[in-house]
């Protein structure tokens, strides 16, 4: 048998951490002196201490790590845990990398003083297109893509031919920001005529004057934009007649590297 010194060396494992294992069901010593209160390990427990260290190295909970080493020996058990937390640790990744990128956003207006930065904003109409619609009261904005989803599993069998320019945009309808259930309408602008089904309606959009500003990276920048537009809209004589959109130039479907987002902030305006 080995002292939890030796035992901890071996392992590559701390006293600190064994002590935790033990307290946590995980890796229990084999026999604990009564008078002195030593652990001992024994070696055959070298195996086990090592997939315990790799799990947590995965970021498995000790609760987690329980079960997954009732199912060790499982391989198709085993490959629906490591499978369920390689998923987890891809969505910790992403939401890493959005507070990465607020803090990055932070950082360069703090330096940049962006209270000052200006969006080239300018007027200009859109033409009347034709367009595939999705409108649908959703939990809230960052959900929109589930709008994008209906949209494609509903035309997929259709061949609709792009619109020329193929504008792929989003109308919020709301009067206000809310923090949920929001009525957001998606629309891409296509060719041709086509039914209806059950979600995507086909019709035709009006030309429409907007002032608008485009930025290059991730969403985060909307705010700002939003409010570049607005006050610009303001010192230069227009008002603001109708509800907001964005037009996706480079959009999550074309790349998933958010700095390489193409977004344009349009508000519908017209003289005071």
């Amino acid at each position: 048998m080995l002292k939890i010194g030796e035992f901890s060396k071996l392992s590559r494992i701390s006293i600190r951490l064994l002590r935790q294992y033990d307290e946590a069901g995980l890796l229990a010593p084999v026999r604990t002196d009564s008078f002195t209160g030593y652990r001992y390990y024994s070696e055959a427990q070298l195996p086990i201490a090592g997939r315990i260290r790799s799990l947590k190295e995965m970021g498995f909970t000790h609760a987690a790590i329980s079960e997954v080493l009732r199912c060790y020996d499982e391989p198709a058990a085993l490959e629906r845990c490591l499978m369920l937390r390689r998923a987890e640790a891809r969505e910790e990744a992403e939401e890493a990398a959005r507070r990465l990128r607020l803090l990055d956003t932070a950082i360069e207006r703090l330096r940049k003083d962006e209270a000052k930065m200006k969006y080239d904003v300018s007027v200009k109409t859109i033409p009347a297109r034709t367009v595939a619609s999705v409108r649908q009261i959703i939990p809230s904005y960052d959900r929109e893509g589930d709008l994008w989803s209906i949209y494609c599993q509903e035309t997929a069998r259709m061949n609709i031919q792009d619109g020329d320019p193929a504008l792929c945009t989003a109308v919020y309808h709301d009067g206000e920001y809310r923090e949920s259930d929001v009525d957001v309408e998606i629309q891409k602008s296509v060719t041709g005529c086509y039914p209806d089904t059950e979600h995507v309606k086909f019709r035709t959009v009006p030309a429409v004057e907007v002032a608008s500003a485009t930025f290059r990276g991730s969403y985060d920048q909307i705010t700002a934009a939003n409010e570049a537009v607005a006050a610009w809209a303001a010192d230069n004589g227009w008002a603001l007649a109708d509800s907001a959109f964005f037009i996706y130039h480079v959009s999550p479907h074309d790349t998933r590297n958010p700095d390489e987002f193409v977004t344009e902030v349009c508000y519908p305006v017209k003289r005071k």
